[in-house]
């Protein structure tokens, strides 16, 4: 599987078929649930009413009643110790409780189960095989048995308090029997003393009505509604168009996606190949938007990078044949030297260029080494003024007929001291670079001056020498990069210096600058970057 939709809808897939094969076991359980809590509300006031009815009977009476409400509901009742019903103890727990609790039996059948009270634990059980409307005409009778004890005007009262206090799971109602909601034949049968079930106007439920003799009453039972399962079907079809819906959006987002990653590839191929102007279109700010940014900036740094590397080649294979050639013709020159003092002033002249050879290799070191990216900097509190002294110290009999001094040196009044944070090597090697640059393109001054604040500090290296265009001023921090004018390689160097310091004050957070110099009228070096690191 190679392609990235059909690993990602392939994972989609597995996953919403498991999510569809729990939501059937869920909806198979929710509906057992339903169904028995269904149950129990049908069951729970018939049998609380019975069982309250039997707690203050004797043995006798209870043998009586229990048999007189068989025949009414068509079922067997008993009365069993709680170790004869054989029940878990979160049933046994629940019926402790005063709750109905209904197990089934089979399709159709089931057992129900109610404890007389927290006093004498014995279970009230019926078991019922074919729920019918004789079960509705018990209930009937019970409840019109309670009635009869209270006066006409309180039965509507006395009959609210029975839903309430028996737990009922449906309506009960006393209405009148000339505004009941019925039609004449069932008002007849009604006043006949029977039993009448009515199906709603919408056919979604059953009302039960029966009389009260000796009242204007009329016992309304319902409406009582069936209960519908969720049927597992309309899980599964939902699931399926629910998969196919997630398929299609995964397919249409993953297939641009795919597509966007295959434009990197191609890419990225192109560029192994040679064909380092290859870029990436960037289309949006996303993930592979920001990958695509990165691709390009990697092409442009690897472009840029041979590019440097062609020019070095080139560059360094110029810089070799000049004083390689000079040492040929220095050899030539000793061998047909006439005199001692000749072949000295030959052998000198060989020396200087083998001198200038060695610095050209050390330059180039030092350069590919800072190319290979920033190494771990040790930054340290460094005493500007101590190390510009030191470096003027070292660099000062160089050439004697140049004078290099400090110029103008300003100190925040909340600073302490020229102290600044920064890698005391290669600020030393860039201050080098720079004040060794400026004495070679002298006439007789060079000054080195410098700033401090709490937030930046500057350095300025400024000569008398014949100045720089402003036109060369970026393009001088190139490797080997120098001018063709009055400040050229008479003057040494080559040409790897300024860019040697533009990296190391890159390092530190600083720019490297070029100006013209307001007080030599030469060129003037400028390093900046912040006073503290990190």
């Amino acid at each position: 599987m190679n392609s990235i939709f059909l690993r990602i809808y392939g994972g989609m897939l597995g996953v919403l078929v498991l999510v569809a094969l729990l939501g059937v076991l869920t909806l198979h359980l929710l509906n057992q649930v339903r169904s028995d809590q269904y149950r129990e509300q049908l069951a729970h006031g018939t049998f609380t009413l019975m069982a309250d009815n039997l707690q203050p009977m004797d043995a006798i009476e209870r043998r009586r009643s229990m048999a007189i409400w068989e025949r009414l509901l068509g079922i067997p009742l008993d009365l069993q110790a709680p170790e004869q019903a054989h029940l878990s103890s979160g049933t046994r727990s629940r019926l402790s409780r005063g709750q109905v609790v209904v197990e089934q039996l089979g399709p159709h059948a089931a057992k129900v189960y109610r404890q007389l009270s927290e006093q004498e634990p014995l279970l009230l059980t019926g078991e019922v095989r074919q729920i019918s409307e004789q079960l509705a005409r018990a209930t009937i009778y019970l409840l019109i048995d309670e009635l009869v004890r209270f006066p006409v005007q309180e039965q509507p009262q006395r009959l609210e308090m029975l839903r309430i206090s028996k737990g009922f799971g449906f309506d009960l109602r006393l209405v009148a029997l000339k505004k009941a909601d019925i039609d004449d034949d069932q008002r007849r049968r009604i006043a006949e003393g029977d039993t009448v079930m009515a199906l709603a106007k919408g056919g979604d439920s059953i009302r039960v009505f029966a009389g009260i003799a000796n009242t204007p009453w009329m016992l309304e039972i319902g409406p009582l509604y069936p209960l519908n399962p969720y049927p597992a079907e309309l899980l599964i079809l939902i699931a399926l168009v629910g998969l196919c819906f997630i398929g299609l959006v995964v397919y249409l987002l993953v297939r641009r996606l795919e597509r966007r990653v295959q434009t990197l590839e191609a890419a990225a191929t192109q560029i192994a190949q040679g064909s380092l102007q290859t870029r990436v279109p960037q289309t949006s700010a996303d993930s592979v938007g920001r990958l695509a940014a990165a691709f390009n900036g990697m092409a442009e740094h690897l472009q840029r990078s041979l590019m440097i590397q062609r020019e070095l080649v080139r560059a360094v294979s110029h810089e070799l044949r000049t004083p390689v050639a000079r040492l040929r013709f220095g050899l030539e020159m000793v061998n047909d030297a006439t005199t001692a003092e000749m072949r000295q002033k030959y052998l000198l002249g060989m020396d200087h260029d083998i001198q200038d050879l060695d610095k050209l290799v050390d330059e180039m070191l030092i350069y590919a080494r800072l190319e290979q990216g920033a190494p771990t900097l040790n930054f340290q509190r460094v005493n500007l003024e101590q190390m510009i002294d030191q470096v003027i110290a070292e660099l000062a009999p160089l050439r004697a007929a140049v004078q290099v001094s400090r110029g103008v040196c300003r100190v925040a009044e909340d600073c302490d001291g020229a102290w600044v944070e920064a890698e005391p090597r290669y600020l030393h090697r860039a201050l080098q670079n720079l004040i060794s640059n400026a004495m070679r393109h002298a006439e007789s001054r060079v000054l080195v001056s410098f700033e401090v604040d709490a937030q930046r500090c500057r350095i300025d290296i400024e000569d008398d020498g014949p100045g720089i265009p402003e036109s060369a001023w970026e393009r001088l921090f190139t490797p080997f990069m120098r001018l063709d004018d009055s400040r050229t390689r008479a003057s040494g160097g080559h040409g790897l210096g300024l860019s040697i310091v533009r990296r190391i004050i890159n390092w530190h957070g600083g720019r490297a600058l070029i100006a013209d110099s307001e007080v030599l009228g030469g060129a003037c070096f400028s390093l900046a970057w912040p006073s503290r690191q990190g």
